[in-house]
């Protein structure tokens, strides 16, 4: 857990300042320890905030926030009645339109508004977020320039890991508490992932953001928790650019091109493989361990290389070039950055004993699937081994499509267990085997994900690839609300070290 850089006392007004359609009953001039929105979290002197969550109504944990020495409640006006009178004279009430906005403005106001001490770049898009963040911040740090990065793997301030992440983009709160951290760290740049939900719930309004990026669009977290809608889920994503300055798309993405016209105070430039752009890729190279094209960089034409396989990495690349130009970034340390970053989770080769080529990637939606399965087969001498879930309480309509698209590409498919959430695993593979139906190569299920993972190993040679897809860089299997310690790397590693012991045994035995 990130632990705030300093213990922050702060007067109320000025926690209050500048916010808009706030009301206020008791006394302003009152100082403030610590501001949350969870209520077990509140200790003497604190502020609650109550929100309107989907699972949850922060307003039924006003009296727990009270008990625990809360003396500043903020609502949202539209429940004073209902909990008007359980708060005492001497509590200092607040209630706003809307308190998920008031909350990310009280949070820019309580660090000190610490994204206007950096340069902030946020990263928006379907796919490509991950991987485009890590390698800006590689090349920004091979410029010399201290940068801090959060995103769906963890939190960094600079080499400092502050934590793993539950989200991709934090909650209000605790994103200003980690560039808070960042700026007590020395970092002077900080690029993050910003998503869909973030920009729709409002956590990432006040933040002070240079430039954005938007990689691409497709369908993906269509639900009730998420967005109703395709256009809702791009509209969602726009608004990143409506508080940037300088904003870089993909022009070979139909939907990102729209952009522009939604955003007029942004200044765009376009990025592309197939269409004339500011930054144009060509004369491509793809193999199974890299990826090379020639871009005009800084100038004069460069060859580009980066050890991430896949026309994917060439945008994401363009993208990071983009940004790096931007903030003047040596042709130098962008090449040399580009070549040596690693991600995560992103088409990562697992080492191991057999001998076998195990990628672990985390495709988690049609699109992602199908370009990774692409890439892999374009490249692969044998087989395309896919062994996949879909997670549940998420978007239920591309689980057949997801089927669909692994039963064409891959030779063989096994549909297994993501994270089930609070659904049942078994109804999840059977919606996915509804696609793969309908295709012709050879698939099977297995529930279990490390009976999955065991029986593509004991079925690949050396020729095939085994392609590990949806958790990517996670290390935790979710069931019920409980998150199981579940590393794909370690699961790989045990299922090689059982079968080499049987087959000693078996040895002994003869």
């Amino acid at each position: 857990m990130a632990q705030k850089p300093y213990k922050k006392f702060m007067n109320l007004k000025n926690i209050i300042v500048g916010i808009e359609g706030l009301k206020a009953k008791g006394n302003l001039d009152v100082e403030v320890n610590n501001i949350s929105t969870d209520s077990r979290s509140i200790k003497q002197g604190d502020m609650f905030i109550a929100i309107k969550g989907f699972d949850t109504d922060g307003h039924k944990y006003i009296g727990s926030a009270l008990q625990n020495g809360a003396k500043v409640i903020l609502i949202d006006e539209s429940e004073l009645k209902n909990v008007i009178n359980i708060i005492p004279q001497d509590i200092v009430l607040i209630t706003s339109p809307d308190s998920r906005i008031a909350t990310a403005f009280i949070a820019c106001n309580y660090y000190d508004n610490p994204s206007r001490k950096m340069q902030v770049i946020g990263v928006t898009g379907t796919k490509g977020k991950t991987t485009t963040t890590f390698m800006i911040k590689s090349i920004l740090e091979k410029q010399g320039i201290k940068t801090g990065l959060i995103g769906t793997i963890a939190a960094y301030s600079g080499s400092k890991k502050l934590e793993d992440s539950d989200r991709t983009t934090p909650d209000s709160i605790k994103l200003q508490s980690l560039f808070a951290q960042m700026v007590e760290d020395g970092c002077t740049a900080c690029v993050m992932e910003v998503s869909s939900q973030s920009l729709k719930l409002h956590r990432v309004d006040g933040t002070d953001f240079n430039i954005g990026i938007f990689t691409n669009f497709s369908e993906d977290h269509i639900s009730e928790k998420e967005h109703p809608d395709m256009e809702d889920y791009f509209n969602s994503k726009v608004k990143l650019f409506q508080m940037c300055k300088y904003g870089f798309i993909n022009v070979d993405d139909i939907n990102t091109i729209r952009v522009p016209s939604l955003a007029p105070n942004c200044i765009f430039r376009t990025y592309g493989i197939d269409n004339e752009s500011d930054l144009l890729a060509k004369d491509i190279t793809i193999t199974n361990s890299y990826v090379d094209f020639r871009a005009k960089v800084n100038g004069k034409n460069e060859r580009i290389k980066t050890d991430i396989p896949g026309r994917f990495s060439v945008y994401n690349s363009l993208a990071a070039i983009s940004v790096a130009e931007k903030l003047g970034c040596s042709t130098e340390n962008i090449k040399s950055a580009l070549e040596t970053v690693k991600v995560p989770g992103r088409s990562e080769l697992v080492d191991n004993k057999l001998g076998l080529t195990i990628m672990i990637d985390y495709a988690h939606s049609p699109e992602s699937l199908e370009n990774i399965l692409q890439a892999v087969k374009s490249y692969t001498r044998g087989r395309v081994i896919s062994v996949f879930g879909c997670g549940g309480d998420r978007d239920k309509t591309k689980r057949p499509l997801m089927g669909a698209i692994s039963g064409k590409i891959a030779a063989y498919t096994i549909i297994t267990s993501d994270n089930p959430r609070t659904e049942d695993p078994e109804t999840i593979v059977k919606e996915i085997e509804e696609g793969i139906k309908k295709t012709s190569n050879r698939y099977e299920c297995i529930v279990d994900r490390t009976e999955a993972i065991k029986k593509a190993i004991k079925m690949a040679n050396k020729n095939d690839i085994i392609v590990l897809a949806g958790k990517g860089h996670e290390t935790y299997q979710e069931i019920n609300h409980v998150k199981h310690h579940y590393d794909e790397r370690e699961i790989v590693a045990q299922i090689i070290d059982e079968m080499e012991n049987d087959e000693s045994k078996k040895t002994a035995k003869k």
